[in-house]
Order: C-alpha cells, then sequence, then structure tokens
C-alpha cells in the first residue's frame, strides 16, 4: 500500500509522490515569537515530526522547512511594553522554543529561517507582484495585494471572495481597495522603534505576516512544494494569502498537498492565547513527563481536535506505563530491523500510510504489547520499541520511566481532584468517575465524607 495523505485543498485523501522521486519538500508554518509556547503550538510541532519522521522511514529524503516570525505587531508591541530591544525578545523566545520543542523529543528541522533574515527576497516578490498588476500602493502608504485580480482566491478555504466577506476575521478597509486584501509591505510608523524600518523601493517600513512564508518557501525550497502545512486556523486567511501571493508571483502551483492539523481545546473551545485560554508547555512539563505529553497527541489522529486536562494528561500516562512495563519485564535482545511483512508491523504500516493513522498504529504497540507479556519474547519487545520509534515514542529507559511515575506530583494530584470536583458540580458524573478511575489507575485512591474529598497512595 503506498501513502495516502489528505490534502485540504482537494479536500480528499490523495495517493502521494513528491515532484523530485525520492525527494519531499515540506513547509510548515512555525511559531510566532513573542512569548513561551502553548499546547497548541506542541500539537502542531508533534504532528509534523511525525509526518517527517514517518517519510523518512518510508525511505524519503526529506527537506524540512518550519519557520520563525520574528517580526509582527505582537512582537513590537510586547518587547516595547517589556522595555527590550525586538532582537532580544525574539531571541530569548527561540530559546525558549527550542528548550520546549527539544524536551518532547521534536527533531530539528532542515532549515529554521527566521523572517527577518529574507527581506531582500519578500520585496522582490512584491515588485513581481506590483509589476503583474497584483499590488497596489494605497495611500496610507502600505503595499496591498488586490484579491480580487487572482482569479483563484477562496479555493483552499473552499469559500467566494463575497463569503469570505461575511467571516468574522475580515478586517476593516484601512486604506484597502477590498478589507480582504493583506498588507504586503507595512509602512513604517513614527512610534515604531527604528529596528523595524526597513529600506526599500516603497519607502521605509517592513513586512506583512502572510509575505513572509511565501518568500521564505520559495527560496529555500522552490516555486512549488511537496507538502505544505500547519495548524487549522492557518487555512483562512494565511495560507489563502500565501498561496494567492505566491502563485500570482509565479506562476506555479505553491503545494501540491495542504495538510493542517486540529485544535488542542479546553471544554470544547480552541485553545490560544487571545481567548487566555492556553497552558504553556514549559508549565505542563513540571507535571506530567515529555514522552507523556508527546503520547497525549500522538494517540489522537492529527487532523481531529484534541481535548486537554490533566485528567486526559494522566490517562495517557497510565497508558504508556502500560507499554513500558512490557519492556521492562522482558527487555529486546537489541536493536531490531523491522520486517515490514510481520504481521503487526504490517498493520503499524498500513495506519501510518493512511494519512499518518497515528491512533491505529498506536493500537498495534498495545497488543504488541499483549504479546510480549503472554510469550516473554524477547524479539516481540524489539519489535514494540522499533516501531515507537518510527513516531518518536519508546526509547527511554523503561525502568527510569516507571520510577519517575511511581509517585504522582501533589499539585497535579489536587488539580485532578478539584477538576473532578468542578465535573460533579455541573452534575457530569461519568466525567467525575473517570478521574477518579484514572487516579486509581496511577495508584491514587480517593474517600470522599462531607468535608471533602481526600487521597492516599493505594498499597
Amino acid at each position: 500500500m503506498s501513502l495516502r495523505i489528505y490534502n485540504t485543498l482537494a479536500r480528499e485523501l490523495e495517493e502521494f509522490s513528491p515532484l523530485l522521486p525520492g525527494h519531499v519538500r515540506m513547509y510548515v508554518c512555525g511559531m510566532t515569537v513573542y512569548d513561551f509556547c502553548h499546547l497548541g503550538h506542541a500539537r502542531s510541532m508533534i504532528a509534523f515530526d511525525i509526518v517527517q519522521r514517518w517519510l523518512r522511514q518510508s525511505g524519503f529524503e526529506v527537506e524540512y522547512v518550519r519557520n520563525i516570525t520574528d517580526i509582527d505587531d505582537k512582537i513590537i508591541r510586547r518587547a516595547v511594553e517589556n522595555g527590550e530591544g525586538i532582537r532580544d525578545l525574539t531571541d530569548r523566545m527561540i530559546d525558549a522554543l527550542h528548550e520546549d520543542a527539544d524536551a518532547l523529543g521534536i527533531e530539528r528541522p532542515t532549515h529554521e529561517p527566521r523572517a527577518t533574515d529574507f527581506i531582500p527576497q519578500m520585496l522582490s516578490m512584491i515588485g513581481q507582484l506590483e509589476r503583474k498588476g497584483l499590488a497596489y500602493r494605497a495611500a496610507n502608504g502600505d503595499v496591498n495585494f488586490a484579491v480580487r485580480k487572482f482569479p483563484g482566491y477562496g479555493k483552499l478555504s473552499g469559500k467566494t471572495i463575497d463569503e469570505l466577506h461575511a467571516g468574522e476575521r475580515v478586517a476593516v478597509l484601512g486604506g484597502k481597495d477590498d478589507p480582504l486584501d493583506p498588507v504586503l509591505w507595512k509602512s513604517a510608523k513614527a512610534d515604531e522603534p527604528a529596528e523595524v524600518k526597513w529600506a526599500s523601493d516603497f519607502g521605509p517600513g517592513r513586512p506583512g505576516w502572510h509575505i513572509e512564508c511565501s518568500a521564505m518557501a520559495c527560496e529555500l525550497l522552490g516555486e512549488t512544494l511537496d507538502i505544505h502545512g500547519g495548524g487549522a486556523d492557518l487555512q483562512f486567511p494565511h495560507h489563502e494569502n500565501e498561496i494567492a501571493q505566491s502563485e500570482g508571483a509565479s506562476g506555479q502551483p505553491l503545494a501540491r498537498i495542504w495538510m493542517h492539523n486540529g485544535f488542542i481545546n479546553i471544554d470544547d473551545e480552541k485553545m490560544s492565547k487571545s481567548l487566555g485560554n492556553f497552558f504553556l508547555i514549559r508549565d505542563v512539563l513540571k507535571k506530567f513527563d515529555a514522552e507523556t505529553i508527546r503520547f497525549f497527541v500522538a494517540r489522537a489522529h492529527y487532523r481531529s481536535p484534541l481535548n486537554y486536562s490533566d485528567v486526559h494528561l494522566g490517562d495517557a500516562r497510565s497508558s504508556l506505563k502500560r507499554l513500558y512495563t512490557a519492556l521492562q519485564s522482558v527487555p529486546p535482545a537489541g536493536p531490531v530491523q523491522i520486517d515490514w511483512t510481520q504481521p503487526h508491523a504490517a498493520r503499524f504500516k498500513a495506519a501510518m500510510d493512511e494519512d499518518f493513522g497515528t491512533p491505529e498504529a498506536v493500537s498495534v504497540l498495545f497488543e504488541l504489547a499483549g504479546e510480549v507479556n503472554r510469550t516473554g519474547s524477547a524479539e516481540t519487545s524489539g519489535l514494540l520499541r522499533a516501531l515507537g520509534g518510527c513516531i518518536g515514542l519508546l526509547q527511554g529507559d523503561p525502568e527510569a520511566f516507571l520510577r519517575a511515575g511511581a509517585t504522582l506530583d501533589e499539585a497535579s494530584i489536587l488539580a485532578q481532584i478539584a477538576s473532578r470536583a468542578e465535573a460533579k458540580a455541573r452534575k457530569d458524573f461519568a466525567e467525575a468517575d473517570r478521574i477518579r478511575q484514572a487516579l486509581l489507575a496511577q495508584g491514587i485512591v480517593l474517600k470522599d465524607s462531607a468535608s471533602g474529598t481526600t487521597w492516599a497512595a493505594a498499597h
């Protein structure tokens, strides 16, 4: 079976075949570095880390670009609030990003371009668009893209320009011919720091967000990518505008496959900084180990929404513990060369080849753990570890993992007890019972009384 990927643009699964045989060029939109990364960022990074790992496992050479947006309104505002230079802020946040990503076992991309290093390429692309009549200079000094002059605008979101006008995220005119027109070059404002004012034929200023990715992707990977990815929230307007700008300039398709990962939700609402319901990766790592977070993300399909709570992470920890217990009880004899005709391996491969189906792949890992427990086979244990490694799991020392999880952090226990109390208050008794069972699986017994809930370690 060949690899099939769901293409957001085509709205269907498509057989994957890169333009250059054996070589995949993949661009994924990265972070705007004005603050620490939250779990929503972790989901995207882990999802595409698994994608690039499986592509390599499948025999492809992968050139993977994940950009860094280091110039943006939010960055300027935060630097001014902090009383620090913009470069000082972005350098600090990039270091923090690497710390978080490394902790989660996310392999570094082939290229990690900073937007500010590609200003000449952005200006060149804006010039191309102006010469083709797709960009215009507004009265306020900005240069904008004319969406109504690009015939394919709306094809990624599947909406016409008139339908998009009804969307919540459409901006007011502000000197634009159409409110949907993205800013390509923002003219310098008197109150902005000098370090964000680049000289150009359009006057001093800085690039708009969307043109940054168009220019970096083209410069590093060429006019047409094999895969372009990012979070579902980027589908419109960011990726829609990337398509219009890039294809308007080059006349070539920007990407053959568009991939979008689902959100992490809190109480069924998207986790985001704008909503104020986000959890920083580094804060969650104080309560849960990194592999548990990675497993929590990996056991859900990358396109599905994923609900976050301490209870769900506790459940993920318990599940991962079962796999490590099998590896501890029957240590692998040594490194294993995977035989993909072996039934378990074949099922794992079939799952991953069907749009990176990690839920089914993880279920194969549990089948193998059961087989290890029944047969005591070191060969099967080795296969369990090797297949887990394909998606960045089960490479740690089982003894260390299980020993670290022998006792829960008290703060985590109390947080889960509080979540259970909230569930009971809203009469969600199924969730309250789930929390009790999840804690019990981690060796914590709850006792309810008139004065409240207490806990103790099970003996």
